[in-house]
């Protein structure tokens, strides 16, 4: 009977660390740690066989048996200095601890390997029964104290990836103490020991298990699911409680008297109706689920810390760095990489580059708001691993992803933001520094993090929107102050203009006064109503224009002033539809911001370029320049303004506003200490040689003609 408990006992250890050999050597062999684990498991699978075939069949002899004891002792205890390997390396144990722990073990092992086989080969018994078993015991306490080492110097965080190793082996080495110590008291092993010792470690394998599983960080095709622990753990707790139930049941019978069998159906009755309730209690298959995950599962993130950590980060009300940047570091944090870059909508729909850190972004950064991408992210709140798409592009149907993102170096992983249920902005991660394996967990917490500071960037643009608005209120009231003072103003030019007649003593003098007089009246009516009265809507303001006879004019208003600019060959009469007077002042600021940031030696030219229904007016100075920053976030924002004071900084953000009213765009394109070139693009109405190919009786040609004979 002792002898069927022992071979099932070892059996059962043979067996279960059999299965975690080979689950280490096919899936976990990158780590020193995994390959001591392997070898500590190879080691127990060689002992237990022996074991068991000892005791069905005699063989192998003692010594042999001794030898892969000492062997088993020997891989556990690699085990334990290969985790206790990064504490040696950071310098946390004492040096002088670092040499006693290894030349005791090393002396021990070798001594009891050298004495044990003289004795087998030699014939010369120079260790004793007992000796061998205080060896064993000293193995036992060496074991003991590296598990406390590790323990005790391990960081707390890097704990929880270590206690399943560390209680298994301690629990091995435990027993062998207790087992060894009791030899060493009665003078042999105790048959209760040594046919539990092989059900011990087999019960020990879960724990080696689960631990290399979750400490790898990385999806595996088998896991042990939290729903089958749970399943399994309640099948043995109900095993429990009714074997419980039937030993309460049978003392409650035996000592009830004449009420023994009516108390015992009673005590029954109530234990499984008590069972029952607790198994179908929401609440406490709640609790035990997150009991089990808690205690017996890794996840890839500490949420708590997480969650802290972006809050700290977005709390923070400076701007130093900006908000874009700090979403950004935060979303390319959860996987650990230190660059990317995020587009938000802009009001007319595209996604604009925000911010970028660590990465190379292209010239064109703009993401149309009809690309495939931004319908992809439309239907679907998925996550684009670069990466994938390139080996897999069917997995994405395909998908076209845009070119600011395909022609920026490192980029991997594509995240839609999204408010509400509207994409609102897109963020791009660059490479990690070092290799992730992504699963469903990176994606749930980016996705959550992703929503949060959409939020949050949506609230910045909302509050720096009213802020215009207020900054613009502002402006009107200041407009009241300046209307009253102009008219004033205006009241006596106009006295003075009536007056000025009855003093003719200098005839010449007295004219040039009244026009000068008069032309300044006039300028300062205009201002006054251009203030007061709303503008009308842009489309009854609108004529056909001879935008090349414009230019040249504004040419010839600023050649007084170095360096006068230039006009680059001899374009054709170009016409476009617009107001002219706002449409030469536009010009005229942008030719006036270039001669203020170009040196008196500089050059300034203007050239006129029409292409696919455009005409594009190209003003290039060699000035001083912007950055990159400047142009993207302060250059066509209203009150940002680099001349200090002295400028309000509406000029740039009312000359893009208007040309955006006429269907065109301008775009910049400078570098600090070389120049600028700003290119108006603007919708073409009709070029010289197409009115002259056009019929006679055509409406438009003769819109033009009466426009150039009024001109």
């Amino acid at each position: 009977m002792l002898r069927d408990i022992s071979v099932i006992s070892y059996g059962a250890a043979a067996a279960l660390f059999a299965v975690l050999s080979v689950l280490i050597a096919t899936r976990y062999l990158r780590r020193d740690l995994d390959r001591a684990l392997f070898l500590a498991a190879l080691v127990t699978t060689l002992w237990a066989s022996t074991l068991v075939s000892q005791s069905l069949w005699g063989h192998p002899g003692f010594f042999v048996r001794y030898l892969l004891e000492l062997l088993r002792d020997t891989a556990w205890i690699l085990l334990l200095f290969a985790m206790l390997r990064d504490a040696f390396r950071q310098g946390k144990l004492p040096s002088q601890l670092k040499k006693v722990l290894g030349a005791s073990l090393f002396i021990l092992i070798a001594t009891l390997l050298t004495l044990g086989s003289l004795e087998f080969i030699l014939g010369l018994a120079l260790l004793d029964g007992k000796t061998k078993v205080i060896g064993q015991i000293a193995l036992a306490l060496l074991g003991l104290s590296l598990v406390e080492q590790i323990w005790r110097n391990a960081p707390g965080f890097g704990r929880s990836s270590m206690k399943y190793l560390c209680i298994g082996v301690a629990t091995i080495f435990t027993f062998d103490f207790f087992m060894y110590a009791d030899a060493l008291l009665f003078g042999k092993v105790a048959d209760s020991f040594w046919n539990a010792r092989g059900f011990v470690n087999a019960a020990l394998m879960p724990l080696f298990a689960v631990n290399i599983i979750n400490t790898r960080k990385q999806p595996v095709d088998f896991q042990l699911s939290r729903s089958a622990v749970f399943h399994v753990g309640t099948f043995l707790f109900a095993g429990g409680y009714l074997l419980f139930l039937a030993v309460g049941g049978y003392y409650v019978r035996a000592l009830g008297g004449a009420w023994g069998e009516a108390m015992q159906v009673l005590f029954i009755s109530v234990s499984l109706a008590f069972l029952v309730t607790l198994l179908l209690s929401r609440r406490i298959r709640a609790k035990l689920m997150v009991f089990i995950s808690q205690n017996f599962f890794d996840y890839k993130y500490d949420y708590r810390n997480e969650w802290l950590r972006m809050t700290r980060e977005l709390a923070n009300l400076s701007n130093d760095p900006p908000l874009p940047e700090r979403v950004i570091r935060i979303l390319a944090g959860l996987v650990e990489s230190n660059a990317g870059a995020i587009w938000l909508r802009s009001d007319q729909g595209d996604y604009l580059l925000k911010a970028s850190v660590n990465l190379a972004t292209p010239k064109y950064t703009i993401i149309d708001s009809d690309s495939e991408l931004v319908r992809f992210f439309t239907d679907r709140e998925w996550i684009i691993d670069l990466n994938e798409y390139r080996s897999d592009p069917i997995r994405y149907n395909l998908l076209e992803i845009p070119d600011p993102i395909t022609n920026t170096p490192d980029a991997w992983l594509i995240i839609p933001l999204y408010l509400g249920n509207e994409l609102y902005g897109v963020a791009m991660v660059g490479r990690p520094y070092s290799k992730v394996e992504l699963n469903w967990e990176n994606f749930d917490l980016i996705k959550v993090v992703a929503r949060q500071t959409c939020n949050l960037l949506a609230q910045m643009d909302a509050q720096n929107r009213l802020s215009r608005a207020m900054q613009f209120e502002a402006v009107s009231k200041a407009s009241a102050f300046m209307v009253h003072d102009l008219k004033t103003l205006i009241a006596q030019l106009s006295l003075l203009v009536k007056n000025a007649p009855k003093h003719r003593d200098n005839p010449a003098f007295i004219d040039d006064m009244i026009a000068t007089t008069d032309h300044a009246v006039r300028k300062m009516s205009n201002l006054v109503d251009h203030i007061r009265k709303p503008s009308s809507p842009a489309e009854e303001n609108r004529s056909p224009i001879n935008l090349t006879e414009l230019v040249q004019e504004l040419i010839a208003h600023h050649s007084h002033r170095a360096p006068a600019p230039s006009l680059q060959g001899s374009p054709d009469n170009i016409f476009v539809s617009a107001d002219k007077e706002q449409l030469r002042s536009v010009l005229g600021h942008l030719l006036q911001n270039a001669q203020d940031a170009t040196p008196a030696d500089g050059d300034i030219s203007i050239n006129l370029k029409t292409a696919k229904g455009s005409v594009v007016i190209f003003i290039q100075d060699t000035g001083t320049g912007m950055t990159d920053d400047f142009i993207r976030s302060q250059l066509f924002k209203p009150f940002e303004s680099t001349k200090g004071l002295t400028g309000m900084g509406i000029g740039a953000y009312q000359a893009r506003e208007y040309i955006l009213e006429l269907g065109g765009n301008i775009d910049v394109t400078s570098e600090p200490g070389v120049g600028s070139c700003f290119s108006v693009r603007i919708p073409l109405l009709m070029s010289d040689a197409e009115i002259r190919a056009a019929a006679p009786s055509a409406p438009i040609r003769e819109t033009v003609e009466q426009q150039k004979t009024v001109n």
